[in-house]
């Protein structure tokens, strides 16, 4: 095989490890500069051990950071206490760790020197996005109870997607799950987030949104604080969990989403039902409803004993009784006062019928009476009434006659 490396002289002595990180830390911790220095610059994360304050001391706009420790035999000797978002001045000594091959700056005190730049942008941002309401409870919507498929969004390197993946799979199995890689750290990330959220919008799948990252300093969580996620976030259409590894500082994506779980494994919990809940659940609301059916039957069994022991004390039988008696006595006073009243109208019918027997013509005709007419069929009353010459009609008893008069006299004569 040809190699094209040229050919390297190697010395006859080469440095150890231990042998150049010692030579480094003479160097740096024999400066008589960097044995007493002061150094200014922005506090981008403090944290609190038994042995004393650590801190990271940075130059936003130089992207430069010095890693900081306050021992606890100096904590009271400080002016001020380094804390997040402060710009400080710094009185200490150059320290180099070989073990680690890291330097790191012993801080003897610390003065105030105004408000961080990264602190006051980060200030202005929030109060600008607040004010336009991107921040209010109003907006936040609620979770999906039972979600069918749902999106993560975060580095495929990540600790958080494995923290993620083992929650869902311990409490919500079968459960669709969406990846969407994306930078979580770096100048790149903010574009790199904000295209992973447009990327699940456009697959329209997704119930919900995590959006997450393992814990780290603060200066690496710029990222979640930047306006382009910001706003990526306040107009995502899926409801959005940011899952995002502190608990120390809230970021604007953190106020931004719908739901803040600080942690991975708490925004896939926030995410999903436990099943093994669920469950239980289910088991109780049936153990409830059986509960209930049985307190009904047992309310209506009492009831209908109770109604019976009533009935018993009420004697039905003999009320009964007394009822069909009762019924019997009306029917004979129905029956009597009907033959009454039916007796009484066929006498008043027979009365009627004599007296128009009496008035009825025909009788009187039967009585040797007859009823002389007109040609027109008029009944002659008087003898004045007819002419010699005129026909009439004579009805009798039985039959009719029909007559020519011959004479007129002027008075009727007696029989």
């Amino acid at each position: 095989m040809t190699s094209y490396l040229p050919h390297l002289l190697v010395p006859d002595t080469a440095l150890s490890v231990a042998g150049l990180t010692g030579y480094i830390q003479a160097l740096l911790e024999q400066d008589n500069h960097l044995s007493q220095v002061w150094v200014t610059g922005e506090v981008s994360s403090a944290t609190r051990y038994r042995s004393g304050l650590f801190f990271t001391l940075q130059d936003p706009d130089a992207k430069a950071a010095i890693s900081c420790v306050v021992w606890n035999s100096q904590l009271e000797r400080l002016t001020t206490l380094p804390a997040q978002g402060e710009q400080l001045i710094i009185l200490g000594r150059i320290h180099v760790h070989p073990q680690r091959g890291q330097y790191q700056l012993i801080v003897w005190q610390a003065l105030p020197a105004g408000e961080g730049l990264r602190a006051l942008r980060y200030r202005q941002l929030r109060h600008r996005l607040e004010a336009e309401g991107l921040f209010d409870p109003a907006r936040k919507r609620s979770l999906p109870i039972h979600p069918q498929t749902l999106a993560v969004v975060t580095s495929p390197q990540a600790a958080a997607w494995g923290d993620i993946q083992r929650t869902l799979r311990r409490r919500y199995p079968g459960l669709h799950v969406l990846f969407s890689p994306a930078l979580v750290q770096g100048d790149q990330a903010p574009a790199s987030i904000v295209h992973a959220i447009q990327r699940v919008e456009l697959d329209n799948r997704a119930d919900v949104l995590i959006l997450s990252r393992g814990g780290g300093a603060i200066e690496d969580m710029a990222c979640f604080n930047d306006e382009r996620v910001v706003r990526a976030i306040a107009d995502c259409s899926i409801p959005v969990i940011a899952g995002i590894g502190h608990q120390r500082d809230e970021t604007l994506a953190d106020l931004a989403a719908d739901v803040c779980a600080h942690t991975p494994t708490a925004a896939a919990e926030q995410a999903v039902p436990q099943l093994a809940m669920l469950q239980t659940e289910h088991q109780e609301r049936v153990l409830a409803l059986k509960t209930a059916i049985y307190d009904c039957l047992g309310a209506a069994q009492q009831q209908q004993q109770a109604l019976s022991d009533r009935l018993h004390k009420l004697r039905l039988d003999r009320k009964l009784q007394q009822e069909r008696q009762k019924l019997h006595w009306m029917r004979q006073r129905l029956i009597q006062g009907s033959a009454l009243q039916t007796q009484q109208a066929t006498s008043y019918c027979q009365s009627l019928q004599q007296k128009l027997a009496t008035l009825d013509p025909e009788a009187v005709l039967k009585r040797g009476y007859a009823v002389a007419r007109h040609a027109n069929g008029t009944i002659v009353r008087t003898a004045q009434a007819v002419t010699p010459e005129e026909t009439l009609t004579i009805q009798l008893g039985q039959g009719q006659l029909t007559v020519k008069v011959t004479a007129v006299l002027p008075r009727s004569l007696n029989v």
